[in-house]
């Protein structure tokens, strides 16, 4: 089984601490566990603000290079597509990113591993979910 994880989890992940993400990580290959394009360009996105010497920037490099990182690719866009119309027909939209990241998941079949599961659940589509903060 393939993980990927949302950068909610990421963030638990790289700032450590978590005890429950932490044991659940110890116990998935590495091999079987990925983040999204779009979840590093909300890491990368959230060091902007913070100092160059910042600790988080060694620790998101740190992260950023044992993780396997997919890319985004046309299977991934038609999901997106799918995603937000379905939502926004059902008047119950997510923000543009939470799409991609799940569009992402649908398309690599992995399931979406994060904090947010009721806003992932609003999408209709068989996306796998799990929460390892639970």
């Amino acid at each position: 089984m393939l993980y990927m994880l949302d950068t909610d989890t990421s963030s638990y992940i790289i700032k450590g601490g978590y005890g429950p993400v932490e044991r659940r990580l110890l116990s998935v290959a590495p091999s079987h566990l990925c983040i999204s394009a779009m979840t590093r360009a909300e890491l990368i996105y959230g060091l902007k603000a913070l100092p160059p010497r910042h600790r988080l920037h060694e620790a998101v490099s740190r992260f950023l290079q044992v993780v396997t990182l997919l890319t985004w690719d046309a299977q991934a866009a038609d999901f997106h597509a799918e995603i937000k119309y379905q939502l926004k027909t059902a008047g119950t939209p997510i923000g543009d990113m939470d799409m991609m990241i799940a569009a992402h998941a649908l398309s690599a079949h992995a399931v979406l591993v994060t904090n947010n599961i009721r806003h992932f659940k609003k999408i209709k589509l068989p996306l796998m979910l799990e929460n390892w903060m639970a």
